[in-house]
């Protein structure tokens, strides 16, 4: 196998676990969103408030085509990477993808008071969740599998992954 890309909303612990997994796996971590704003010197929410959305979503599908390229990489993807077709088939190409999913309350509870998830700064982000999580089911469905990380910790869910990987190698 070459990589793993771990995609679903922001919250579901995609970063947490992705660290968690390339240490277990001995393979290399990064998060997409975090690398982005290395290369763009600047916070995500900056990127969407300067650039917007769509800027965005152009400097990341490049950024994980360069990612795409390497071997044994655990990927953390930005929530919305899944919209982008390409994106969906490039992952496809090069790995697996693992959705982790999470209940919208659970969701809410781990992104509250983080003022640097921009599609969450508004009035009522419960219902906001909702509506993306709606929005985007169909691509999360595009997935290998999908773990649901709303009452398990990173440890189990890195536990869950591990298996599934065991049974591909075999």
């Amino acid at each position: 196998m070459k990589n793993i890309y771990l995609v679903g909303f922001m919250g579901t612990g995609k970063t947490a676990v992705g660290r968690e997994l390339a240490k277990k796996n001995k393979w290399s971590f990064v998060d997409l969103d975090e690398l982005i704003e290395l290369r763009e010197k600047r916070l995500i929410s900056d990127i969407f408030a300067k650039d917007g959305e769509p800027y965005f979503r152009k400097i990341e599908k490049k950024v994980l085509s360069e990612v795409a390229r390497e071997k044994k990489f655990v990927v953390a993807c930005g929530g919305g990477i899944v919209i982008n077709q390409d994106n969906i088939k490039t992952m496809k190409e090069t790995g697996m993808i693992i959705c982790l999913t999470a209940t919208p309350e659970a969701i809410l509870k781990r992104t509250s008071g983080y003022i640097h998830r921009p599609l969450l700064n508004v009035k009522d982000p419960k219902k906001q969740i909702e509506l993306l999580l709606k929005l985007r089911a169909p691509y999360y469905a595009k997935a290998d599998k999908t773990i649901d990380t709303s009452k398990i910790s990173v440890e189990e869910v890195v536990k869950k992954v591990l298996k599934l990987i065991s049974k591909i190698k075999k």
